[in-house]
């Protein structure tokens, strides 16, 4: 079981928001076009959570998973329910599970059958910039995640605009969504007994998290490990160092 941290592992974000990405070529990078097509990313992924997937609405309510509340949701038929009229408040959860079975369904459809065909073309311009921007990183992640049998997300981003980011960075179809780190490994490790894990990221909290249940880590970052250097061959040698 492979377990990929979200964020800075298998897309890019925050580093190309903040030109830490651009920085760490050293002058090779157009620092200004990396913030350019982070600010792009930031604002689609907003437009959608907020469209699409109730975010607003739900932001103060965050789950880590999308059928948490499912023992909740009475299967109500909700082609004609008025999310806007129904006053959701914490207590009733089978109201924010409603909301839940929705993005669910929606998230398995997939964007092409969400958006209109102007902002999908937005969103396939913007993920080739980006990824010739970042020499392949994105599809060359996608390409490693292809290799594996099992692959679980972790992210410690909400819920909902991971799933977003998963829509949008084609990782839908390849991947299983979490959220919360430590805690998220030891479910994982429940979920798949008798099974060997390794731990794909760049920050200290899944690192952490790895060493507690004795997994092997691999640490990406810009340079000089990255997308698309990583190949199963090197996750490997991680793999018989600790098992």
């Amino acid at each position: 079981v492979y377990i990929w941290d979200m964020d800075e592992t298998l897309i890019l974000l925050n580093s190309l928001l903040k030109s830490s990405y651009a920085e760490a070529f050293n002058g090779l990078k157009d620092v200004q076009k990396g913030v350019e097509l982070g600010k792009m990313w930031e604002n689609l992924i907003l437009q959608l959570c907020d469209d699409h997937f109730f975010y607003e609405q739900i932001e103060s309510y965050n789950k880590p998973f999308l059928d948490v509340l499912s023992k909740y949701d009475d299967g109500k038929d909700l082609s004609d329910y008025d999310f806007n009229q129904d006053e959701l408040d914490d207590a009733n959860k089978r109201k924010l599970a409603y909301r839940h079975r929705i993005i669910a369904e929606k998230y398995l459809q997939g964007l092409h059958n969400i958006l209109d065909q102007e902002t999908i073309k937005v969103w396939n311009n913007l993920y080739n910039k980006t990824d010739e921007y970042t020499d392949k990183w994105l599809s060359s992640a996608r390409a490693c995640l292809t290799e594996h049998h099992v692959n679980v997300l972790v992210t410690a981003g909400s819920l909902i605009p991971s799933l977003v980011k998963c829509l949008l960075f084609h990782l839908d179809s390849l991947i299983a969504p979490g959220s919360g780190e430590n805690s998220m490994f030891r479910w994982i490790k429940d979920r798949f007994p008798n099974v060997r894990f390794c731990v794909i990221g760049d920050g200290w909290e899944e690192c952490e998290a790895a060493e507690i249940m004795k997994w092997p880590f691999v640490k990406i970052d810009p340079r000089p490990h990255r997308f698309p250097g990583l190949t199963s061959k090197t996750v490997g040698h991680y793999f018989s160092v600790v098992y």
